[in-house]
């Protein structure tokens, strides 16, 4: 079962690399007299906060929901997850500095742990 994971995500990370090629080519257009580099880095910011840690947690889903469905769904799920718990975090005293680096690392392994003991 692992095996076949590991070879649905290396089949599907493909389709997300191209989704984010699609990004950059439609940020490029959209704010054309925008430096390539600030837009890479922007639509890389979106694609670490929403997408990846979105894709990971609906991996859980695979059999029963196609790749499109979870994409959408998980980005809509990540980017709740993401400002409810950036929120609570924040009143427990951690610094919002920190938030983009661990609650997406966190809902990432949390997506990863799932999908194995399943």
């Amino acid at each position: 079962m692992k095996k076949e994971v590991f070879e649905l995500v290396k089949r599907e990370m493909k389709y997300v690399g191209i989704l984010f090629l699609l990004s950059l080519v439609i940020f490029k257009i959209a704010f054309y007299r925008e430096n390539f580099v600030v837009l890479t880095r922007n639509v890389l910011s979106l694609f670490w906060l929403f997408v990846l840690p979105g894709y990971f947690i609906m991996l859980y889903w695979s059999e029963k929901l196609e790749f499109a469905e979870r994409f959408v769904i998980g980005i809509i799920l990540s980017a709740a997850i993401t400002g409810i718990s950036s929120y609570y975090i924040g009143l427990m005293g951690l610094n919002i500095r920190y938030h983009a680096v661990f609650l997406p690392l966190g809902l990432i392994s949390i997506g990863i742990m799932h999908i194995l003991r399943k």
